[in-house]
């Protein structure tokens, strides 16, 4: 959150200082194009993820638990109360699924409270000062866009297991306006419709919120570019506003990381369970 550049290097401007933190490391061009940060972050804190859950089944007894085991025991609680209160058949499997999400989404959104300029000193340090590295996965469309096909992929699978393929394809075109052949195109529209909605809002709603909370770090940061190329009362008055305001917002930031999370959590929950059901 801070900027923060050696003074022998020229201050870069606002400008130059906002593209650089939007710039992914890629590598291909045009469509096929990869943002390597993206996935490397993604994969990471996948195995972070695991390690900890998986630490924590290990520690499971049945005598009194660590704090630690307490703790994940409480989030284990609270995704599986939260489930049973969605879906009312096996959930299971479910649990698991949201489970995975709700943490692995919060662990990825809770890079955006990182220092700003982190990933720029670690590279500076390295020998590459001008590389370009994203730490939150979750401010990347390509990201976020991935998770929601995947949950795509899982309501068509969940509505076919419950109705049998036959089933799935007669409520393409009998629903909502019934069976008629006149009425299938209609049909067929509306369900394709409503079905690729569920990914692009659940996509974009988490790409929104994190690249407009981390959009919003990166202004706060420039008070400190500004501090740098200050001196006297103007360095100070930047500096203590950089601080105030990134703290302030930091702390508010905490809710949106856990909203966030939440709200991709559920959805899926819900968009299965409406799969199930016959129409």
């Amino acid at each position: 959150m801070a900027a923060e550049h050696g003074a022998e290097h020229a201050a870069p401007s606002a400008t130059d200082y906002i593209n650089h933190h939007m710039t992914h490391l890629t590598v291909g061009e045009g469509f096929w194009s990869w943002h390597v940060d993206t996935l490397i972050m993604s994969a990471a804190l996948a195995l972070l993820v695991m390690f900890v859950l998986g630490r924590a089944a290990r520690q499971a007894t049945s005598g009194v638990p660590s704090r630690f085991v307490c703790f994940i025991e409480i989030v284990f609680e609270f995704i599986d109360n939260l489930v049973g209160e969605i879906y009312h058949g096996n959930r299971k499997f479910l649990v698991a699924l949201a489970l995975s999400l709700f943490t692995w989404i919060v662990a990825m959104n809770t890079m955006d409270l990182l220092p700003l300029d982190l990933p720029a000193n670690i590279a500076g340090a390295m020998g590459y000062e001008h590389a370009f590295w994203r730490v939150l996965p979750t401010a990347d469309l390509n990201g976020t866009l991935a998770m929601a096909l995947v949950v795509l992929v899982l309501v068509i699978g969940a509505s076919i297991r419950a109705k049998g393929l036959g089933g799935y394809g007669h409520e393409w075109v009998s629903a909502p306006f019934g069976s008629h052949p006149v009425l299938w195109i209609p049909n067929i529209f509306l369900n394709a419709v409503e079905l690729l909605a569920k990914p692009v809002s659940l996509a974009m709603r988490l790409f929104g919120n994190m690249f407009a909370g981390e959009l919003l770090f990166m202004l706060i940061a420039l008070l400190g570019l500004a501090a740098a190329q200050a001196s006297g009362i103007a360095f100070g008055a930047f500096f203590i506003g950089q601080v105030a305001l990134a703290t302030g917002w930091a702390i508010f930031h905490i809710l949106i990381v856990l909203l966030q999370a939440y709200i991709f959590t559920v959805l899926p929950i819900v968009y299965i369970s409406m799969a199930e059901q016959h129409h």
